[in-house]
């Protein structure tokens, strides 16, 4: 399913279904972040606002993204302040929600349904301040290697968005051709598990 229309669907109910892969990687999220400051932010993909409200814990100013207007809806209900600016736009062309520098950049669960990631990257490259950060966390492609993508269920039977597969290789060319560091990778397992397949990919890259 396109994109934009699957999300669109899946707005009213992505808070409350079960979900491993939201939950795991709000978690990464935290972890990867937790105890730094941030100035300027940029949530690509923000949702329905799950990682924004923790967010602002932790900078000052968000520019909050999505290609979904339903999804963004749920944000703004969920997230009602002056410090947040949200914004519908596809990542794909021109980036006019971006204006000014920022000192993170985030993508949660955004890059699967981008084909090549290096545009992308470097587009998040020219926006950075000196020192500033990226982070990303995916669906993992051990995950993607057997089957799994986000997919929703509805009146008329499991929905699966469009996704494409991606291994850790390609985001870490796409990151050096974008001219970023790679400064962490971490892996998220269920229940801590690491005897099973991550769910979860996470990398931190600074400029």
């Amino acid at each position: 399913m396109d994109v934009q229309e699957a999300y669109d669907q899946w707005a009213e109910q992505y808070d409350t279904n079960q979900n491993k892969t939201r939950d795991l990687e709000a978690t990464s999220l935290r972890e990867s972040l937790m105890g730094q400051r941030f100035e300027r932010v940029l949530e690509i993909g923000c949702g329905t606002g799950k990682n924004t409200e923790w967010l602002l814990q932790i900078c000052d100013r968000i520019v909050c993204v999505d290609l979904s207007i339903e999804m963004l809806a749920k944000a703004k209900e969920k997230v009602a302040t002056d410090r947040v600016s949200f914004q519908q736009a596809d990542i794909n062309k021109d980036w006019d929600f971006a204006k000014g520098n920022f000192d993170l950049v985030v993508f949660s669960l955004v890059l699967e349904h981008i084909n090549d990631l290096t545009p992308v990257l470097r587009k998040t490259h020219d926006l950075l301040n000196i020192g500033g950060k990226v982070y990303i966390g995916e669906l993992h492609p051990f995950k993607q290697y057997n089957g799994t993508k986000a997919r929703f269920e509805t009146g008329n039977g499991v929905q699966t968005v469009t996704c494409f597969n991606h291994h850790i290789s390609d985001f870490t060319k796409a990151a050096k051709k974008a001219g970023l560091s790679i400064e962490t990778i971490q892996e998220y397992f269920d229940n801590d598990d690491h005897n099973t397949i991550p769910r979860i990919l996470t990398i931190v890259l600074t400029k």
